[in-house]
């Protein structure tokens, strides 16, 4: 990645954790910051203890931020109609009123080579996106999206809610 300081995002579906620790650690990740409301997974490997241990005996650092995840209420509207846009609105909406748990994000994100971690391979369809567009917006460093095998810098604006 060069010597360019960014805020990462990542989604570990279609990996194991042996192959999502070695593309962090290619990308000089060093902190990995879970933006899942609730971290847990049925992939062996993901669920918050154990990613977190796996994670330190690679050297990254774990921070779970659940404020940061998407509320269940807005999951609930998006498995039952599908419709991204409402679903976009509906988390925009609520980050809106996470401005506080956004600059605690943005001092770690100074601070480290972090990454936002979910499952969602596809960062178009994922709210880490939004949430490192919010972080970008607020102070933080550039986005850059990896994936399991290249990095995609973030070229997307946030839309108003």
């Amino acid at each position: 990645m060069g010597s360019a300081h960014h805020l990462f995002t990542f989604g570990y579906e279609g990996l194991d954790i042996s192959a999502f620790i070695a593309r962090a650690q290619a990308a000089g990740i060093k902190t990995v910051v879970d933006v899942r409301e609730l971290p847990l997974s049925r992939k062996k490997g993901f669920s918050k203890s154990s990613f977190r241990e796996a994670l330190a005996e690679a050297g990254i650092a774990y921070a779970h931020i659940p404020a940061l995840g998407c509320p269940k209420a807005v999951r609930a509207r998006y498995k039952a109609d599908g419709s991204w846009a409402a679903y976009t609105r509906g988390f925009l909406a609520y980050m809106a009123t996470q401005q506080t748990t956004i600059g605690e994000l943005v001092k770690i994100a100074n601070a480290t080579t972090a990454c936002l971690v979910c499952f969602e391979a596809d960062f178009t369809t994922c709210h880490r996106t939004y949430v490192a567009r919010a972080a970008r917006e607020h102070g933080g460093p550039s986005v850059m999206h990896l994936t399991s095998r290249t990095a995609f810098p973030d070229v997307g604006r946030q839309v108003a809610a």
